[in-house]
């Protein structure tokens, strides 16, 4: 039996939407008050969708607290009330959208549970701007 289980996590980070290629005109025109040179922060929603198959054993597709563990140590423990910009060596050289930040999270998580399940990730910035990698 094919099925997903669910766990949302709730964290808190900073970031500066910047393209250092452009103009101070054209990042302010593009990011508006992202661009603010001191940063901004949110308050992100994480949800983590895995699907695959339900073991016959134990009759779980996946022990939730092990997700759970998971999540905390590879992305609370990582993001959590920190800067992206400053704080994270992968946005060194890629700009912290919410797109970018989710995409990452979604490598890290997968590389975490493994192959045999497929994950996807659902990022909320705000309570009504999310994005979700893979999309659907």
């Amino acid at each position: 039996m094919r099925i997903s289980i669910f766990r949302k996590a709730h964290f808190n980070a900073a970031h500066r939407l910047h393209n250092p290629n452009w103009s101070d005109d054209k990042n302010a025109e593009v990011y508006g008050l992202c661009n603010n040179a001191n940063y901004h922060g949110h308050n992100y929603d994480l949800i983590v969708r895995v699907t695959g198959e339900v073991d016959d054993e134990s009759g779980y597709l996946m022990d939730l607290k092990v997700l759970s563990d998971m999540i905390k140590e590879h992305v609370e423990n990582v993001f959590d009330h920190k800067n992206l910009n400053l704080d994270i060596p992968y946005f060194k050289d890629v700009i912290p959208s919410t797109e970018n930040f989710c995409y990452l999270i979604h490598t890290i998580l997968d590389k975490a549970i493994g192959p045999d399940k497929d994950v996807q990730i659902t990022l909320y910035e705000t309570a009504r701007n999310y994005v979700q990698y893979p999309a659907s």
